[in-house]
């Protein structure tokens, strides 16, 4: 027998449960956006690695990486606004794209990190080869004002470090003790990747596990409307 309290409780069950996945879904997928985007943006304007940017003859993978990374963080927030859309309006067809969409990115972005684990090291002997170049040409005016910017950059000098701090006026100034324990740019190189890396690998795992989220509750939010128009 059909109870009319019976059919309200449902429905008022799934409205809050309906409520509750589109608010987890919402944060989910803007933070995971946001969180990739400002990776990309920290790598681009951070002071240790945003001279690398400004150099004309650019072209290492680490320059094409993070535009990726940006590019990939903007989508992610527009795919997380659609996914909104679609759980606001109850669009079984919009979840789906959100679901597909969001399915895709995680796919992409794993076999990215499995890229970017397995070439680090090609990252960094590119830059470390784009700077043994620079540092070859020093005499000439063009290379030895990229020399200067990018041992600013990364607060190194030269290729022995110590050695030439006394003598290079193109590494960053510093006191006779400091000048002491300053880096070489091959040894500082290795030490922002690494640093680096480990931070981005840190948050990369966080935002795996909030987009298998937001791919489960998509499914179950879509598979409760659907069983609510069922019901109407």
């Amino acid at each position: 027998m059909f109870h009319p309290e019976a059919n309200l409780y449902m429905q008022l069950a799934t409205s809050t449960g309906t409520n509750v996945k589109r608010n987890l879904e919402a944060q989910s997928e803007m933070l995971a956006g946001t969180a990739v985007l400002a990776i990309g943006l920290w790598l681009r304007f951070d002071s240790q690695t945003k001279n690398i940017f400004e150099l004309e003859s650019n072209n290492t993978t680490f320059y094409t990486g993070v535009y990726i990374l940006i590019g990939a963080g903007a989508l992610m927030m527009l795919v997380g606004f659609l996914g909104c859309c679609g759980a606001l309006q109850e669009s079984q067809c919009m979840l789906g794209l959100f679901f597909l969409f969001l399915f895709v990115i995680f796919a992409l972005e794993i076999a990215a990190a499995i890229w970017g684990f397995a070439n680090k090291e090609k990252v960094i002997e590119e830059l470390k080869d784009f700077y043994m170049e620079t540092y070859q040409k020093r005499s000439e005016a063009v290379s030895r004002e990229t020399l200067k910017a990018f041992q600013l950059a990364l607060d190194c000098c030269g290729i022995t470090g110590a050695l030439e701090q006394q003598f290079m006026d193109t590494c960053p100034k510093k006191s006779m003790v400091e000048s002491l324990t300053v880096m070489s740019c091959p040894a500082a190189i290795d030490d922002v990747f690494n640093s680096k890396l480990n931070v981005i690998g840190a948050v990369g795992l966080g935002i795996a596990v909030i987009m298998i989220f937001g791919m489960i509750f998509s499914m179950v939010l879509c598979c409760a409307i659907r069983k609510n128009r069922e019901m109407v």
